[in-house]
């Protein structure tokens, strides 16, 4: 992993996921039954924590199973030290009060955790690819080629539908974000939904039959009319909000005339790298911001503003 992605949230994720031995089934039990297991809880798309100042993801088996049976088992991989780490997701309405007496459970959205830094980054990761998973799960109970309900299978990595033998594997959806540069300036938009006076790259999904480059073109075309031609990787990050891969750029503006897309934007201006650097530090003049360093979006702002326009040297 190189340094510009292993600071981004979500990015780092130390198991080993084991991938060639899912279906084993009996590794894999092995694995959860052993006392070294661990499960991550979810209620529904919310993790439980346990503690008050200090926030553990962690539950033993007999801990987890004092929630019920749960809707849906992930193997998430192997620690270093061999133990198995799973994800267990389990429907709303969860009565915490009567669960583990002396222990305080916290529901804490995924975002929440990340913004406020309340784990490690390697749990964070793994938080990530746990969300990302059980929200397939719940999304895809149905075969999408027959309509008949599937089941989870490979220790939770496919679904397999036993009316047409058609099988599902985990989706990911490739997003491009990227940053529109024109020397000592980039363009920055902000949709509605944003915070007040927050300002970030710019992104969109990436369509069939499309190259990253030619999507951060589209993307940038489509929501402020600037052209765009040299097109730089940065780097990536899983993105669990379901299940995105966000891929970072930076690109070279060949215009600079802005026409907001207002069905896409409520706003994009160019921005001066000053500015930026204020936004980052919390110290505009007009109290504008950008978003915080568990983003990818803050990381490519950082790099522009220490690095100027070379950061479109490939």
């Amino acid at each position: 992993m190189t340094t510009s992605s292993a600071s981004i949230g979500f990015n780092y994720n130390p198991l080993d996921r084991r991938s060639e031995r899912r279906d084993d089934h009996a590794f894999i039990e092995s694995l959860r039954s052993a006392p070294s297991a661990r499960f991550l809880v979810f209620e529904d798309d919310i993790p439980l924590l346990k503690g008050g100042s200090q926030h553990d993801a962690w539950f033993l088996a007999s801990e987890a199973a004092t929630f019920g049976q749960p809707l849906h088992s992930v193997f998430l991989g192997q620690e270093s030290d061999g133990s198995g780490r799973f994800a267990l997701g389990f429907k709303l309405g969860l009565e915490l009060a009567d669960l583990s007496p002396g222990t305080v459970h916290r529901r804490i959205d995924l975002r929440s955790i990340a913004m406020q830094g309340l784990v490690s980054p390697a749990v964070l990761g793994m938080l990530g690819e746990a969300k990302s998973m059980l929200d397939w799960h719940r999304r895809h109970s149905f075969c999408a080629n027959c309509g008949s309900m599937s089941r989870a299978t490979a220790a939770g990595w496919q679904r397999i539908c036993d009316a047409c033998g058609a099988r599902h594997f985990p989706r990911v959806d490739p997003v491009v974000i990227m940053l529109g540069i024109d020397g000592e300036r980039c363009l920055l938009g902000r949709q509605r939904q944003f915070a007040a006076g927050m300002y970030s790259a710019l992104a969109g999904f990436v369509e069939p039959g499309e190259t990253v480059e030619d999507a951060v073109r589209r993307e940038v075309l489509e929501e402020t009319r600037v052209k765009c031609a040299q097109v730089v990787y940065f780097a990536s990050q899983p993105w669990p909000f379901p299940s995105s891969l966000m891929i970072g750029c930076f690109a070279q503006a060949i215009d600079m005339e802005i026409v907001v897309d207002t069905t896409e934007l409520e706003d994009a201006r160019w921005f001066s790298r000053s500015e930026v650097a204020a936004m980052l530090a919390g110290t505009h003049a007009s109290g504008l911001s950008a978003p915080k360093p568990y983003a990818i979006a803050h990381h490519l702002l950082q790099a522009y503003v220490e690095q100027g326009s070379s950061v479109l040297r490939s």
